[in-house]
């Protein structure tokens, strides 16, 4: 069995003082090279839970140790962030004035990398999902999962540990997404790299090795999903 890449142990978040509780004891171990989907139903708490794993903010009690590193406990997230996690939101966030190959160079430019470097990766990466010939197109130049598939390059720009999808087909028809989440199947079959995608959909859900299922800020159950086997996949070399 593979290692833990996450930890939670009784990851609790609460808002107004206290009366609202979007995490209520969340334990949960997410093993390296794994897949997973955390559903459930809105306002459940799938994406307080993503937040908190992605260390965009911080727990009210308990931990998430994240790669060996204990949130709770790392006084700069933000450098965290940019070494270990990538993001794909439901929008797609591209900066609107900038090409393709610029947008997927952004997580770079924080790392001791040359220009002539991160035009090269920023290159490969497209070409990875598909889009090499779209390099120098502008977002509005590009269809919708496209543009998705470009924020998923630039998630993995920065050789994350972790990719962390928020409802990534959310705004996408059925046929569009079932190609982003088979592409992030495909990469996480490739290169090892942990996702995990919060979805609603539940034939997104079932492309995952396994599947969370959270109500009322607790988890509810987890379960073997039909395109997983229930082990994590052995990690390779990232691109």
């Amino acid at each position: 069995m593979n290692e833990a890449l996450i930890q939670a142990e009784d990851l609790t978040k609460t808002f107004e003082d206290g009366r609202i509780v979007a995490l209520d004891h969340v334990n949960l171990v997410v093993r390296r090279g794994e897949f997973v989907s955390i559903m459930g139903p809105s306002g459940s708490g799938k994406t307080t839970l993503l937040y908190m794993i992605g260390a965009l903010d911080r727990p009210t009690s308990g931990k998430v140790i994240v790669d060996g590193v204990d949130l709770a406990q790392e006084k700069d997230l933000d450098k965290f962030r940019s070494r270990k996690v990538g993001f794909v939101f439901q929008l797609h966030n591209l900066i609107p004035t900038l090409t393709s190959l610029e947008n997927v160079q952004i997580p770079m430019c924080e790392l001791q990398m040359s220009a002539k470097e991160r035009r090269r990766r920023a290159s490969e990466l497209l070409e990875a999902v598909g889009l090499g010939d779209k390099a120098g197109q502008l977002p509005t130049r590009l269809s919708g999962g496209e543009r998705q598939r470009v924020a998923i390059a630039r998630a993995l720009a920065n050789n994350p540990r972790l990719i962390l999808a928020d409802e990534p087909t959310g705004v996408l028809d059925s046929k569009t997404g079932g190609e982003i989440i088979k592409l992030m199947r495909g990469l996480n079959r490739t290169y090892g790299t942990t996702v995990i995608v919060v979805t609603h959909d539940a034939n997104v859900a079932q492309a995952a090795d396994r599947i969370v299922r959270i109500i009322d800020g607790g988890v509810e159950a987890t379960e073997a999903a039909s395109a997983g086997d229930g082990k994590a996949h052995s990690p390779r070399p990232s691109p």
